[in-house]
């Protein structure tokens, strides 16, 4: 047997590949590769006829796949991927984290945001306890409390409803100033909904005598997660120095910039209130979003995790850094919300089988198949293997909308060709991140490649023996135009698709009721695996 940890670049194409392997091949019935496609739904009833990319693109295989009596697909039904299904609020679209976990997880996950909200429902958010303490610290210091967030209904990131209520709670427990810092959002909502939402804010802290607007900076500066750091500098100067444009009137500001051509997601700092609006020493911050991957750049940096990337930039001293949620497992703040624990998702009790494993991905997409996938930490299973490939370096993916889809299959065919792994995944970025910018004819494209890239692996599990599972982790792609004809930057309520392929004669999915969370089981019971109790999810598998 060859044990060993192999870490480095593999071959000469710049993927990173990681990876923990013992070479003794699990015994499983059936070898298979999941592919998840992100921003893939099916257009429901209530899709707007004009604007699907998905169907306006070349998507040969993806057509055959879902068509009845096809010759290659020995299975296809159609996932809820939205609200209650995946452990959100009804009515409250999926997103990529949500989708991940729960494809990984085999079972409905809970998600923060719900429990959250039942918190809130319960009246009981003056209960919590790192809450009230970060809240109780700011008034038994210097008096001065900042609520820093993203500010909208979108409810992938944050929620408006819960800044609302963490003023009523800052109210209650008796803090002299609070100030907010409103990071714009435009890509899960309505690109010029932020000043509408602005207004909300203004007309409760009036309501309450309580809050002041300090900072509006957009999500693209102040929740980047591609380590572009001079992105988040540009917010830190805002919400700590001061640098940007100064208004007295934020709702009046952000339409004038609506005007010269800003949208929500790109607004430059706005700076309200002058220099008692800036953080300050021994100041006291709750960050209030909820969602990990865009807050960790500059929690990393304000809350003095790891200030390599701007060493010299002008900390004030002494602040008091909470959040609502954990943004990584090694940070150290405080937490309103801890963690669940999720034993035996599909990676870990692939190791515990003895299964090798794969997960490969883009850069844009690489903590999806990972910290995601693999229930919400930083575990590395034994015999996982990770490959990521990098994404194209552009301002925004319409630029290059085929990313690095066939990189990605590219390399994933390789691992399959290996034979060492009894289960692979991966994810295919394009229709997601393309559609997020409301460009149709790019996302059109992104699509097409999409479809490409998915063929070449499936040709590639035909040649080499294994069942190839199609899924996506939300809808995005099939809706680029709202109602009045303006792109839609959003995710969609829209199911899902869920594929079998290349399975044992005689194999087919059950066609109805089916949710995110069964995939894992139905890969499982392909591969001949035991479920474990965990794993509350139902296998779609029928057998005849």
């Amino acid at each position: 047997m060859n044990d060993g940890i192999e870490n480095g670049v593999d071959g000469d194409d710049g993927t990173l590949g990681i990876h923990v392997l013992t070479y003794n091949m699990a015994q499983v019935a059936q070898k298979a590769v999941l592919i998840c496609i992100d921003g893939w739904g099916v257009a429901g009833e209530k899709s707007p006829d004009k604007g699907n990319a998905i169907l306006n693109a070349d998507t040969p295989w993806m057509d055959e796949f879902a068509k009845q009596g096809s010759k290659i697909t020995q299975g296809y039904t159609e996932l809820e991927a939205s609200s209650l299904a995946v452990g959100l609020p009804e009515g409250l679209m999926g997103n990529s984290e949500v989708g991940h976990l729960n494809i990984g997880a085999g079972r409905v996950v809970w998600q923060d945001v719900v429990r959250i909200d039942q918190t809130i429902k319960k009246g009981e958010l003056n209960k919590v306890d790192n809450i009230v303490k970060s809240f109780t610290r700011a008034k038994e210091g210097n008096g001065r409390l900042h609520l820093l967030g993203l500010v909208s209904d979108g409810g992938v990131h944050s929620h408006i409803n819960h800044l609302l209520r963490l003023l009523d709670v800052a109210k209650e427990v008796g803090v002299p100033e609070v100030y907010i810092h409103f990071f714009g959002d435009g890509r899960d909502t309505d690109p010029k909904s932020g000043a509408g939402h602005m207004q909300t804010v203004i007309d409760y802290t009036q309501k309450i005598g309580l809050g002041k607007i300090a900072t509006v900076v957009g999500r693209y500066f102040a929740m980047d997660r591609d380590k572009r750091w001079d992105r988040v500098e540009q917010a830190m100067v805002g919400i700590f120095k001061g640098e940007g444009e100064e208004s007295s009137d934020p709702v009046k500001t952000i339409k004038e910039r609506y005007e010269a051509g800003e949208t929500d997601e790109f607004l430059k700092p706005i700076i309200v209130n002058g220099k008692d609006g800036r953080v300050q020493n021994d100041d006291t911050l709750f960050f209030f979003n909820y969602r990990s991957d865009r807050v960790r750049e500059i929690t990393q940096l304000i809350g003095d995790q790891d200030r390599s990337p701007r060493p010299d930039f002008p900390y004030p001293s002494n602040m008091h850094v909470t959040t609502m949620t954990r943004y990584k497992t090694d940070y150290t703040f405080p937490l309103a919300f801890a963690p669940q624990t999720m034993d035996n998702v599909l990676a870990e009790w692939l190791a515990k089988q003895k299964v090798h494993q794969c997960h490969v991905a883009e850069t844009e997409k690489y903590a999806h198949v990972t910290f995601f996938f693999n229930g919400g930490v930083e575990v590395h299973f034994d015999n996982e293997h990770r490959d990521m490939v990098p994404s194209p370096r552009v301002p925004t993916y319409d630029k290059e909308p085929k990313m690095s889809a066939m990189a990605v299959a590219d390399k994933l065919c390789e691992r399959i060709k290996e034979g060492k792994f009894e289960f692979l995944m991966n994810n295919f970025a394009p229709p997601d991140m393309v559609g997020h910018t409301g460009v149709y004819d790019a996302a059109v494209i992104a699509c097409t490649e999409t479809d490409k890239a998915i063929g070449k692996v499936y040709e590639q599990c035909k040649e080499s023996g294994y069942t190839l599972f199609i899924t996506a982790d939300h809808g995005n792609a099939e809706e680029m135009l709202n109602e009045k004809n303006t792109p839609k930057t959003s995710h969609t309520l829209n199911k899902v698709p869920f594929v079998m392929a290349n399975a044992p004669e005689g194999y087919s999915l059950k066609k109805t009721d089916g949710v995110l969370g069964d995939v894992a089981p139905t890969v499982l019971a392909v591969m001949g695996l035991p479920q474990p109790e965990e794993m509350t999810g139902s296998s779609l598998l029928i057998k005849s």
